[in-house]
C-alpha cells in the first residue's frame, strides 16, 4: 500500500491526530506484535502439516486445506471486514479484529475435528488483511510526515520477523510437544498484542468512508486488473512449493523432521532479504525489477525440483526461491496502488490486493497438493510453481506494454502544463 495513500488520509485527521511524543515507539511496538503473530499463524503451517495429517488421519494434500482455508479466508474477508467496520473508530475496529484472531486460534488449537480446526482458521483469517491494512494508516498517523514510511515499515517488521522467528519456532513447538501447543503460542501473542493495542494506540477520528461505487470503477481498468493478476499468480509460485515443504526435504532430500524447523528458518531469511531488496529497487526501476524477480523465481523453482534430492541444493534453492519471491512483493503492490490511483480509487484497491495476494497462496497450495495427488511426487510443486511464476511474467510484460501505450507523451504533458 502507498504511503502517499496513507498520507493524505492522516493529514484528513490532523486536528484529532495524537501526539507524535514518546508514547510513539510503544504504539509502534503494539502493531508490530500483532503483525508477527498474524504473520506466524500464516506462515507456521507449513511446518505443521505433517503432525496435523497424522492427527487427523489425513492426507498431506488434505491437510494443506489449512493453508488453502486461511488464504481464502483473508481473500474475501480483507474488504468485507472494512466495509462492515467502516463506521468504527480504527482502535476499536483493530481491537475487535484481534478478538477474533484470538477466538479462531483458540478453535484450531481445541479442536475436536479436521472440519473445526479448518473453522478455526477462517475465523482467524478475517483479521489479517483488515489489520494491515487499518494498522498502516494508523503507523502514519503517529508520526510526523516526514517519518511515516519508516513508522508503516517498522510494522511490518514484526510480519518479517514472524517468517524469521515465528514459524521456526512454532515448527519446532509442534515437534516438541503438539501443534496445538503452538496455536495456544499464537494465541498468547494475541492476546498481548489486544493488550498493547488497547492501552498504547491512541484514539483518532476515522477518515470519511469513499464512495464505493467510485472504488469499484477502478476494477474495471485494465491496468488495475493485470496488477492484480501479477498479485495472485506471483505469490501462488512460491507458495506451491513453500506448502509442502516438510514433506518434500524429509522424503526427497532425506532431511530428518527436526531440520524443517532450520529450512524454515532459511526460508525466512530469504524474505527479510528479498524484502529489502525489493523495497529498495522497486522505486528506481519497478518493472525491470518485476521482470527480473519473477523470471529468476521461475528459473529457481524449475532448478529445484531437478535438486529436491540434494540436500545442499534445496537449502540453496530455498533460499533464493524465497528472496526472489518475496522480492516481488513490494514492486507488485507498488504497481497495484499506482494503477489504482491513476483509476481515482485507490483505497478498496488497496485493501483487496492484500487479499490477492493470500488467494495466490490458496492458488499455490492448490497447486501444489494437486501434483502430488496426481502422483507426480513431492518435488513437483516446485515445476507447477515456475509454470506460475512464467504466468506472473507475461502479466508483468503486458502491464509494462499497456503502460507505455497509456504514458502521456511530452508533448501533451507540456500542453497540459
Amino acid at each position: 500500500m502507498s504511503s502517499g495513500n496513507l498520507g493524505s488520509q492522516a493529514d484528513r485527521q490532523c486536528e484529532t491526530a495524537p501526539s507524535k511524543g514518546d508514547a510513539m515507539p510503544a504504539a509502534l511496538w503494539a502493531l508490530a506484535i500483532a503483525a508477527f503473530g498474524i504473520g506466524t499463524t500464516e506462515f507456521v503451517i507449513a511446518g505443521l502439516l505433517p503432525s496435523i495429517a497424522a492427527e487427523f488421519s489425513i492426507s498431506i494434500p488434505m491437510a494443506g486445506n489449512m493453508a488453502t482455508s486461511y488464504a481464502l479466508g483473508v481473500f474475501f474477508g480483507a474488504p468485507i471486514t472494512i466495509i462492515l467496520g467502516g463506521k468504527l473508530p480504527q482502535k476499536t475496529m483493530l481491537a475487535w479484529l484481534l478478538v477474533l484472531f484470538i477466538v479462531g486460534s483458540v478453535i484450531t488449537a481445541t479442536a475436536p475435528s479436521f472440519a473445526v480446526a479448518l473453522l478455526g482458521r477462517v475465523i482467524t483469517s478475517l483479521t489479517h488483511g483488515a489489520f494491515f491494512g487499518i494498522g498502516s494508516i494508523m503507523a502514519a498517523d503517529l508520526v510526523a510526515p516526514g517519518r511515516r514510511t519508516s513508522a508503516i515499515a517498522f510494522m511490518f517488521t514484526g510480519l518479517t520477523l514472524a517468517t524469521l522467528i515465528g514459524a521456526p519456532a512454532g515448527t519446532w513447538l509442534a515437534q516438541t510437544v503438539s501443534w496445538r501447543a503452538t496455536f495456544l503460542a499464537i494465541t498468547a501473542i494475541g492476546i498481548v498484542a489486544i493488550a498493547g493495542v488497547i492501552m498504547l494506540v491512541p484514539r483518532a477520528e476515522r477518515h470519511e468512508p469513499p464512495q464505493l461505487r467510485q472504488e469499484l470503477a477502478a476494477f474495471t481498468d485494465i491496468r488495475v486488473l493485470l496488477a492484480m493478476g501479477i498479485t495472485i499468480l506471483g505469490p501462488a509460485a512460491f507458495f506451491t512449493s513453500i506448502t509442502y515443504i516438510a514433506s518434500m526435504m524429509t522424503d526427497v532430500a532425506g532431511y530428518t523432521g527436526s531440520a524443517v524447523t532450520w529450512l524454515l528458518s532459511l526460508f525466512g531469511a530469504g524474505l527479510f532479504v528479498g524484502n529489502i531488496l525489493g523495497g529498495k529497487f522497486a522505486d528506481r526501476a519497478l518493472m525491470p525489477l518485476l521482470y527480473v524477480t519473477l523470471a529468476a523465481q521461475a528459473v529457481v523453482l524449475l532448478a529445484f525440483y531437478f535438486l529436491a534430492g540434494s540436500q545442499i541444493g534445496s537449502a540453496v534453492c530455498i533460499f533464493l526461491m524465497s528472496v526472489f519471491g518475496f522480492a516481488t512483493v513490494a514492486p507488485i503492490q507498488k504497481l497495484v496502488t499506482d494503477n489504482a490511483r491513476a483509476a481515482g480509487a485507490p483505497n478498496l484497491a488497496s485493501a483487496v490486493n492484500i487479499g490477492l495476494f493470500n488467494l495466490g497462496n490458496a492458488i499455490g497450495a492448490w497447486a501444489g497438493g494437486t501434483v502430488i495427488t496426481l502422483g507426480f511426487g513431492y518435488a513437483a510443486p516446485n515445476w507447477a510453481g515456475a509454470i506460475l511464476s512464467t504466468g506472473a511474467l507475461i502479466l508483468a510484460l503486458l502491464s509494462g506494454w499497456v503502460g507505455q501505450r497509456n504514458k502521456p507523451s511530452h508533448t501533451s504533458v507540456a500542453a497540459t502544463a
